[in-house]
């Protein structure tokens, strides 16, 4: 059973009942991400994240990771460009002391100056491990290559320079400005009793205040009107070459998302996806090759992921232009669609099981969307798409005029000579 209310300070509360299961997921969405950081506060949004767990008015941050494997539960947060959430899941039994906890955590966190300097050199060690790890490496290259300038193409983690002269009023200041209750969902799934719910919530987050304030959007444009192909080439000493093909994407809660889905499945979406059949399985040419969407409040994009020994560089980039170019072209079959589009209906079917992913789901929904999306909704339109409503969307994003490729590894900077 799903309801639906708004505490007295704004924070809304989206919560559905799972009676089968014995675990309750909680979770605090604040609608603040890396795009919300000016210049000189890049990872400003991630740094607020970590610091949320070392020490509160009540609990030092040893005693929170205690409290929580008392409890026999996990707790855990994460930063995206556009959210940060804080969430626990536990027994149901368990509830309280988890509401409790969270709202501490995320009402009372004190931002210890010694723990802000100690977690500098925690955040610094998590930059350097992308840079080692090529295919994570490759896409946050990608993402610069792609949206230059603009926030969303930025690290979510931060550069090495403003970590290092993070100061703490700068942090606090930063926290004040986009924390608030208006700007805040706690999301909850499993087995739980909704009135005593609503009232540990009210409890434990009602008297929560801050002053609305809204900042709008710096909105996505990696498109232009009059796109041009573009090439980035990043020298590493590897032995493999690691590469990304971007296309144009869809925003959140685009009418067309769902055939999005269908197009990227299709793709590169699985095993028996065409470019994982193609490139790896007929052609030998990478061990691992995928394509996946990602998508904003304003924009998004679709993005070819492979990795390949220096020698097949090209060839590689070569056919995977050549299969969206058969997609383009050919389209698909039915039978084709109607694989994919069961694929995609268990993809759905089994994250929604357990509470996490449907905690997850409530609040995506109320955050992007204003409303709930049931299953049945998502599956009936994923039903109602056509061959043709795929062949004419692959059309409009696969302009390869606007393709931004980019390439790390042991590649000569003047490799793929005819590509501008």
């Amino acid at each position: 059973m799903y309801k639906k209310i708004v505490l007295d300070n704004g924070v809304r509360v989206v919560m559905e009942k799972m009676t089968s299961l014995k675990s309750v997921a909680i979770g605090v969405w604040a609608k603040v991400g890396s795009r919300d950081e000016d210049v000189g506060e890049e990872g400003f949004s991630h740094f607020v994240e970590h610091m949320m767990f070392k020490g509160t008015r009540k609990r030092t941050a040893s005693q929170i990771s205690h409290e929580i494997d008392t409890l026999g539960g996990e707790m855990n947060a994460f930063t995206t460009h556009e959210v940060t959430v804080f969430y626990v899941k536990v027994l149901d039994q368990q509830i309280s002391q988890a509401a409790e906890l969270l709202s501490d955590l995320f009402s009372h966190s004190r931002f210890p100056p010694k723990e802000i300097e100690k977690e500098k050199q925690v955040v610094l060690e998590e930059i350097r491990t992308v840079k080692d790890d090529p295919e994570d490496f490759v896409h946050e290259l990608h993402a610069k290559d792609v949206l230059g300038s603009h926030p969303l193409g930025r690290s979510i983690l931060g550069e090495r320079r403003t970590m290092e002269s993070l100061r703490r009023p700068d942090l606090l200041r930063y926290r004040y400005a986009h924390y608030h209750p208006h700007k805040t969902v706690i999301s909850v799934a499993g087995n739980v009793d909704q009135p005593r719910l609503i009232q540990l919530l009210n409890k434990n987050f009602g008297a929560w205040t801050g002053e609305k304030k809204e900042k709008g959007l710096t909105q996505v444009s990696p498109w232009p009107e009059n796109p041009y192909r573009k090439k980035h080439i990043h020298t590493k000493k590897l032995e493999q070459v690691h590469l990304c093909l971007g296309f144009k994407g869809l925003p959140v809660g685009h009418p067309d998302r769902y055939t999005a889905n269908i197009l990227n499945t299709i793709l590169g979406g699985g095993v028996s996806s065409r470019l994982f059949q193609e490139i790896r399985e007929n052609r030998g040419l990478a061990y691992t090759i995928y394509s996946h969407l990602s998508s904003f409040s304003d924009g998004g994009n679709l993005t070819v992921y492979a990795a390949t020994r220096p020698a097949e560089a090209e060839s590689v980039v070569f056919q995977v232009c050549k299969e969206i170019n058969k997609l383009c072209k050919q389209g698909l079959n039915a039978k084709e669609l109607e694989r994919t589009k069961t694929q995609l209906k268990g993809n759905l079917m089994m994250g929604l099981e357990g509470t996490y992913g449907r905690m997850n789901k409530l609040a995506k929904d109320e955050l992007f969307q204003g409303r709930r999306v049931t299953l049945q909704e998502m599956l009936k339109e994923i039903d109602k798409i056509t061959i043709d409503h795929v062949w004419s969307l692959s059309k409009q994003l696969f302009d390869f005029r606007g393709l931004v490729m980019t390439a790390l590894g042991p590649i000569p900077k003047k490799a793929f000579p005819n590509w501008e």
